[in-house]
């Protein structure tokens, strides 16, 4: 798509992304009784992307979501999917009980499964979605350049050598034309694209396969029993299973779940559209992200606009001025961008786990959960779906492997969570500035 930007699509949170949607959403709002075979609760990647593989399955799917289908964080990232998953050695070091020696082959492939979902899934229904591959994983100091060393030895190991490379100062200066970075890993596998696109996109081929989308239905109870039910102001939908798919953005189930996830508030801006500087300061038109703890990120749009993004607020609240915040670290990234017009800036809540490992479980019987992704959620939302899927469907293999994993659960929730997780995160900034 050569994306015109358009006034914000009503309804919406305002940001880049709805002002350049390839089209909007007009699911009705639930109203009667409806029965099916699994009900969803969440119209972001995770919900729509396991609506898909349901259908594809041959379920009877309902969908139900509080606002619009991406409305929140699904709908307001980077835009980037990539390999790296959010608690991997944490993951490791717990699915070692049960996968023994296969758990790094099990991770490994893991990181990968997103984006072979992603592409299939774009080209199986013609989701118009800016698609591109390409990403540097960029290194601003010589510790970090260790680590992606490691990170470079293990594709090479695997296989995967001819998709990444890994660069000196002088080979980054020919993809960016920045000061900051002393090396990079350019990985030619990873991708990015306008996430709003590929959400509605992703529930325009679950409705098409049979699926019901309900859109301005905010799930007020989840009734369990036998044959549970998932109860709006309106209507409500009967079920053989329900899965509960709406990350930080609920506050349903909170006897089992209070305390688990922390909303984090991540701050991004697009510029005005840069012309010929977009193709002078990232002429290969690669998404990047630094190797700091609290990162950068950042890539071109399809009109040619820098978006960039980066810290993160955990105290749980909106910056007020992200635009102000960001601006500094745009100019420090690219000189050549000192003044440059910013026309969008918008938050999104992101889902934090406290041991960064996606949190899988059961509610009761027929009551499933998935959430917290910890700022990784583009790939990894569609890798839960198609585990979700399986799970729904009695392949309970992978599933358990998540599910086994303990997480901490902090008392008082948000209101002890995120004073901790800030904590948390300022204690990595100091060890990183000590590196």
């Amino acid at each position: 798509m050569n994306a015109k930007t358009q006034p914000a699509a009503a309804l919406r949170p305002p940001s880049y992304y709805p002002a350049t949607l390839a089209e909007d959403t007009a699911y009705p709002p639930l109203q009667g009784s409806v029965s099916v075979d699994v009900a969803i609760i969440g119209g972001g990647f995770t919900g729509v992307a396991t609506a898909v593989e349901l259908a594809e399955r041959g379920l009877k799917v309902a969908l139900v979501e509080t606002h619009k289908v991406g409305w929140g964080a699904s709908g307001r990232n980077g835009g980037q999917v990539t390999g790296s998953l959010s608690g991997d050695e944490a993951m490791r070091k717990q699915m070692h009980k049960q996968l023994g020696a296969e758990v790094d082959d099990f991770i490994w492939h893991l990181r990968w499964r997103g984006h072979q979902i992603i592409e299939q899934r774009v080209a199986r229904y013609g989701i118009d979605c800016d698609l591109k591959r390409g990403h540097l994983h960029a290194a601003m100091k010589p510790v970090h350049m260790h680590e992606l060393q490691a990170s470079h030895d293990e594709a090479q190991r695997r296989g995967m050598g001819d998709a990444v490379s890994l660069l000196d100062r002088n080979g980054v200066r020919g993809f960016l034309d920045s000061p900051l970075y002393c090396g990079a890993l350019h990985n030619r596998r990873n991708l990015h694209l306008h996430p709003l696109n590929l959400c509605i996109g992703e529930a325009r081929a679950a409705h098409s396969l049979g699926a019901l989308i309900f859109e301005h239905s905010e799930v007020l109870d989840i009734i369990h029993g036998p044959r549970p039910a998932v109860v709006t102001a309106q209507g409500r939908i009967e079920a053989s299973q329900v899965l509960l798919a709406g990350d930080v953005y609920h506050k349903l189930e909170p006897r089992q779940l209070k305390g688990k996830i922390f909303p984090a508030m991540g701050g991004i801006v697009t510029t005005a559209p840069l012309g010929a500087l977009a193709d002078q300061i990232n002429p290969q038109d690669l998404a990047v992200y630094d190797c700091r703890f609290v990162l950068d990120y950042y890539r071109l749009t399809a009109d040619k606009r820098l978006l960039f993004g980066g810290g993160a607020n955990y105290s749980g609240k909106d910056s007020r001025d992200i635009a102000s915040e960001l601006r500094p670290c745009i100019e420090r990234t690219f000189p050549a961008l000192k003044g440059v017009p910013i026309e969008f800036q918008w938050s999104c809540a992101m889902g934090i786990v406290v041991n960064r490992i996606p949190q899988l479980g059961k509610l009761s019987d027929n009551v499933w959960y998935c959430q917290g992704y910890s700022g990784h959620g583009i790939a990894t939302s569609h890798i839960m779906g198609e585990i979700m899927a399986e799970a729904l469907t009695g392949t309970l293999a992978r599933f358990d492997t998540f599910a086994a994993c303990k997480h901490i659960k902090v008392p008082l929730g948000e209101q002890l969570g995120n004073p901790l997780l800030a904590a948390g995160m300022w204690y990595y900034q100091l060890l990183e500035k000590l590196r």
